[in-house]
């Protein structure tokens, strides 16, 4: 999944990083392993909302509408002094709306993986899914994506493989303790398994 390993390692990525650190008071090394977990499943989550038309639908609406790109046009002001409460609001609405009765589980399994509190790693999710969802819908706009095949493609081609995709399916589909989450942060990575510190920590010249 190079399109989220690119989207990390971006500016824009490293702005997402440092904005969720600050706002959940943890260390970027440790936000950065966070969300290198969690983003491949929040997409995961969203391509399988969007195989139903109705989901599809709904997302296109979403990523046409407000989250057409245009948060990440001032992301430095958005995430420099403290993220925004309607921010922080619109984050938690499109949690809900993705991972829906999931939602426990997943924070649960990304804090158990990561040593961080659930309450830190719920705030650095609703800090990630605007700017995710902004991210899509700006990826949507440049490619021309106008129905929900192209949606779905889209989310594919930014997870990767079909495998990587199975992995979160099964992941959200059953009630784990979270170990697919290695698999799923080693795949979005390039193979890196468990040197996302490294990594992350690399992207930040520690």
């Amino acid at each position: 999944m190079s399109g989220l390993l690119d989207l990390l390692s971006s500016p824009m990525g490293k702005q997402l990083i440092s904005g969720a650190a600050q706002q959940s008071g943890q260390s970027t090394d440790q936000t950065g392993s966070v969300l290198s977990m969690a983003l491949p499943v929040l997409m995961g989550a969203m391509k399988k909302n969007a195989s139903t038309p109705e989901g599809a639908q709904g997302l296109m609406g979403a990523l046409s509408g407000k989250h057409d790109g245009g948060i990440l046009d001032n992301l430095g002001g958005l995430l420099g002094g403290g993220v925004d409460e309607s921010v922080m609001n619109d984050g938690a609405g499109i949690l809900g709306h993705v991972l829906g009765g999931k939602q426990s589980q997943v924070e649960s399994a990304l804090s158990a993986k990561s040593g961080m509190d659930a309450g830190s790693v719920a705030t650095i999710l609703k800090v990630a899914a605007p700017i995710l969802m902004g991210f899509l819908g700006k990826q949507t706009k440049q490619q021309n994506v106008s129905d929900s095949n192209g949606i779905g493609d889209l989310l594919g081609g930014l997870m990767g493989g079909d495998q990587q995709q199975s992995l979160i399916e099964s992941f959200l589909d059953s009630d784990g303790d979270g170990s697919i989450l290695d698999d799923v942060a080693s795949m979005a990575l390039g193979g890196k398994k468990g040197g996302i510190g490294g990594l992350l920590g690399g992207l930040f010249g520690k």
